[in-house]
């Protein structure tokens, strides 16, 4: 189910969501994630560098991290991590022209939900896997209790408002395998 995307979320409880804009940055990146036990890095396509940190990310440390690639808005982006063999891709939300690409990727990948529409939308597709995002703004925890009794088959990766104070309390929540974060990386 969507590329096999489960395995990813269960070796990765915690997957650092960064934004490179220096290529410089990418080794001491790496150090400090790997200092804190953790080898799975989320790099978004939000900067000029992107793509270029990606690949470079990859032929460095590839063999030693699992590479995903987020904010991915469109088959352009689908067929970039394609191109470079990235090990999963996250979105930050579901549009249906992005269902194909996805699912024919071959990629495990995980899509943004926050509403409930959005998921029925999601299991429609057959997927149980998806980024609640951002979970700050649409009802953090509490949403995602609620969400355990609308939708029981379904699991999240929480993301955005997360950070080392509450990371924890969403861990324990019976419907969440990962979560995702900016605080990692720092």
């Amino acid at each position: 189910m969507q590329n096999n995307i489960l395995q990813i979320l269960e070796e990765n409880p915690l997957i650092p969501v960064v934004t490179i804009n220096d290529l410089n940055d990418i080794d001491k990146i790496y150090i400090r994630l790997k200092s804190k036990n953790v080898r799975c890095i989320e790099i978004t396509l939000r900067t000029d560098v992107s793509r270029e940190s990606i690949k470079l990310f990859k032929e460095k440390y590839g063999d030693d991290f699992k590479v995903g690639v987020g904010t991915i808005v469109g088959a352009k982006d689908v067929q970039f991590c394609i191109d470079n063999r990235v090990d999963f891709m996250v979105s930050p939300g579901l549009a249906p022209a992005m269902i194909e690409p996805l699912e024919k990727s071959g990629i495990p990948f995980i899509p943004g939900v926050s509403t409930p529409s959005e998921i029925i939308k999601g299991l429609e597709c057959g997927w149980k896997f998806f980024k609640f995002f951002p979970a700050n703004i649409f009802g953090g925890i509490d949403a995602l209790k609620t969400y355990a009794n609308i939708f029981p088959s379904v699991k999240f990766c929480p993301t955005g408002g997360l950070n080392e104070r509450n990371y924890k309390d969403y861990l324990k929540l019976d419907n969440v395998v990962s979560i995702g974060g900016s605080w990692l990386s720092k």
